[in-house]
């Protein structure tokens, strides 16, 4: 019944959050994409790190493509995730350009499965992870398959979460095995979760 229940609250507030973000006007989207844009290139982190570990953005979602763009012109690795066909795993691929990615799982842009390019699972940096919500202790809540979850399981860089502010939830449901972001950025703030929890601690 438990596990029900929570499975139910998730699909109840996927719906909520998909339907804010569906309902943006454009314009104010664009804004509000720029400035967290702008929050994520300002990081000590970006700055530090060799490797941006990025989805490539949907329409709903905080675009990534102009993170993207930076990044390349930064001259930083650029990793992207692709789907593996019949399993819930996903491999990541270095990209020069926009133009190296091609429809692929759930109609979203990917790399091409270059083996040359294929990045190797211990490779650290810094990872931007999706979310059509997130708390303000960095946990999100998903599209539900899961291929997040199973990555970031494994992954030893810093991660990012990047969302509107009008998509973080207080206390989002969550498992045990649930890793929260290091930082949560919206166009208003960024949080460092990590690092607030340390301090929390030391008092």
């Amino acid at each position: 019944m438990y596990i029900r229940n929570i499975r139910e609250i998730k699909i109840n507030l996927r719906a909520k959050h998909r339907r804010f973000r569906e309902r943006m006007d454009p314009e104010q989207k664009r804004k509000l994409d720029a400035a967290i844009q702008a929050r994520v290139l300002a990081l000590r982190e970006y700055a530090q790190s060799n490797i941006l570990f990025t989805y490539v953005s949907k329409a709903i979602e905080v675009d990534t493509v102009g993170i993207i763009e930076a990044a390349l012109l930064n001259h930083k690795k650029v990793a992207v995730p692709r789907c593996v066909p019949g399993t819930r795993e996903m491999e990541f691929y270095y990209i020069r350009s926009m133009a190296d990615l091609e429809p692929g799982a759930f109609g979203v842009l990917e790399p091409r499965p270059d083996p040359r390019n294929l990045v190797d699972k211990n490779e650290k940096g810094l990872c931007i992870v999706p979310g059509l919500a997130f708390d303000p202790q960095g946990y999100r809540l998903g599209y539900g398959k899961g291929y997040y979850d199973r990555f970031l399981s494994g992954f030893r860089g810093k991660t990012v979460g990047i969302c509107y502010l009008g998509c973080v939830q207080w206390n989002l449901p969550h498992g045990y095995y649930d890793r929260p972001v290091d930082i949560l950025i919206t166009e208003r703030y960024v949080r460092n979760i990590r690092r607030e929890e340390k301090q929390e601690e030391t008092r």
